[in-house]
């Protein structure tokens, strides 16, 4: 089983937080991270106002949307490039 990048992980935590946000618990099990990663991403997806907090769960701001959008376009590229590239490699 291949490691996510960053762009995978962050892209999924800010999916889960779409609507009506999510605990930090749901995020851990979801995306299954321990407490500590999920805390550094979340504590850095606050900061730049990606996400918010409210009481205990955390909710997309609209730069978050605009943020995942690009995220899940970037991942969709480095999914199809990827096979191109093992098989470059292999030739």
């Amino acid at each position: 089983m291949a490691r996510r990048t960053r762009l995978e992980v962050l892209g999924s935590i800010l999916g889960i937080c779409r609507g009506e946000g999510s605990s930090k618990t749901r995020i851990v099990y979801q995306v299954n991270l321990n407490f500590k990663n999920a805390g550094a991403y979340l504590k850095w997806l606050t900061e730049k106002g990606y996400l918010e907090r409210a009481d205990r769960l955390y909710k997309l701001t609209p730069a978050g949307e605009e943020m995942l959008k690009e995220l899940n376009e970037i991942n969709s590229i480095l999914q199809l490039d990827a096979p191109q590239a093992k098989k470059e490699i292999s030739d």
